[in-house]
């Protein structure tokens, strides 16, 4: 099965972070790109929940179980809360 082109986006992005020149501005990059990252998933979850998508598929995609899955974004959700 070919490569979605969003997957071949994604790694050149992530490659252009590899290559910044200044480890301590890479690291910051990377720092900023995974808040990023991390709200981005959060909502695609809280999407997918609403679509209709079980616990078991998210979970699934993760390699985890239903339980774990649930306890996983629940718990990102309340830290979310929490800070703001």
């Amino acid at each position: 099965m070919p490569e979605a082109p969003y997957v071949k986006r994604l790694a050149r992005t992530v490659a252009a972070l590899g290559e910044i020149p200044d480890p301590l501005l890479r690291l910051d990059a990377i720092r900023l790109a995974r808040q990023e990252l991390e709200e981005l998933e959060a909502e695609a979850v809280r999407a997918s929940r609403v679509a209709g998508r079980t616990w078991t598929e998210i979970g699934a995609l993760y390699a985890l179980t239903k339980q774990g899955a649930q306890q996983r974004f629940r718990r990102a959700e309340q830290a979310r809360a929490s800070r703001g």
